[in-house]
């Protein structure tokens, strides 16, 4: 049977949230046209995940498959590998899709073959309110509303879509996202390798596809009570600044670096210290405040957190570190 779009679910112990998602898919309308399945990706879930998809599989195209490797890195890799669609779309298993997302993924990918990849609309769901000013830093977690018109993301500018439904063509991937990712994503036991979508559609983007946000796809993250708790979010920006120096310079070329390291890290402390400046006093009352500035030191960082998960990474296995500046320039070491 050929499939022309696989919908893929990568899941940590997501048997609780899963059904909601499944009855999302199992509804939808306007898919009479185009093949579709599902995948459930099970990244190393310790709950009833594999129990909750044979049930479903009963009632339509479901399949599992298992990713003992830890990371949402490693859980789209096994997607990519397993997925039978020449498209794959990618939802968590707190996406909530509209009943039109399936279809309205497909038209677009027909509609624009140069499209290696494209974003949906994604409103947030809240379980409470979110914090004043919260627009600010939304799109991280991520709530992503571009207006109702397709944008395509211009190639010199850093702005790409959110990993949350995003839909993927897979030559696309196949032919530029290396097989071994630098950050893995969030794992069970870390928020500090984020930024793993970004990776992945930069290596896309730079290979000359075009990247698109499509609004007529929609879905709902629901967002939990626990993603506003204060230390939630300082360890979340904390993710978020570190994975920068990686794909920052997943954009460039090796020459490049150098330059660009420098300008970034002044770039990123000078923003700083003027924030700190202006907001510091408010930084304990005020979360919005606390993440920026969480984000934009751990931002300035970035290349020395890496460069000491390289090294440490190099004595480890027992080889001969590389000098400070020289192992920034080359291609990152896979981090924890």
């Amino acid at each position: 049977m050929t499939i022309d779009l696989t919908i893929a679910i990568c899941t940590y112990n997501g048997a609780n949230r899963l059904p909601q998602v499944l009855e999302r898919l199992r509804s939808q309308i306007g898919t009479d046209a185009f093949t579709w399945e599902v995948l459930v990706v099970d990244n190393n879930s310790t709950d009833g995940t594999a129990a909750l998809v044979r049930r479903y599989s009963a009632n339509f195209l479901l399949r599992y498959c298992f990713e003992p490797r830890q990371g949402i890195a490693f859980a789209r890799r096994c997607a990519m590998a397993q997925a039978r669609g020449e498209i794959v779309g990618f939802l968590d298993d707190d996406n909530l899709p509209t009943a039109t997302w399936v279809a309205a993924a497909c038209r677009f990918g027909h509609l624009h073959p140069q499209a290696g990849a494209y974003g949906s609309q994604i409103h947030g769901k809240y379980e409470i309110e979110p914090p004043d000013r919260f627009e600010r830093i939304c799109c991280f977690l991520p709530v992503t509303e571009r207006g109702p018109d397709p944008l395509l993301y211009g190639a010199n500018k850093g702005l790409l879509p959110a990993g949350a439904g995003i839909v993927i063509r897979k030559h696309a991937w196949q032919e530029s996202v290396p097989a071994h990712p630098v950050l893995r994503g969030v794992s069970a036991t870390s928020l500090d390798s984020k930024g793993e979508d970004i990776e992945s559609l930069t290596y896309i983007r730079k290979a000359g596809w075009e990247i698109w946000y499509n609004p007529e796809m929609e879905i709902e993250h629901d967002i939990p009570r626990s993603r506003f708790e204060r230390a939630y979010l300082l360890r979340f920006f904390r993710g978020v600044g570190l994975s920068r120096y990686p794909t920052r310079m997943a954009r460039f070329e090796l020459w490049q670096r150098p330059l660009l390291l420098l300008l970034y890290m002044g770039n990123d402390l000078r923003k700083f210290m003027i924030y700190w400046c202006r907001f510091q006093q408010r930084r304990a009352t005020d979360v919005v405040v606390a993440c920026e500035l969480q984000l934009l030191w751990y931002s300035a960082i970035s290349p020395l957190y890496h460069w000491q998960k390289s090294l440490s990474r190099r004595l480890e296995q027992g080889r001969k570190p590389m000098g400070t500046l020289s192992s920034l320039f080359v291609k990152p070491a896979l981090t924890d």
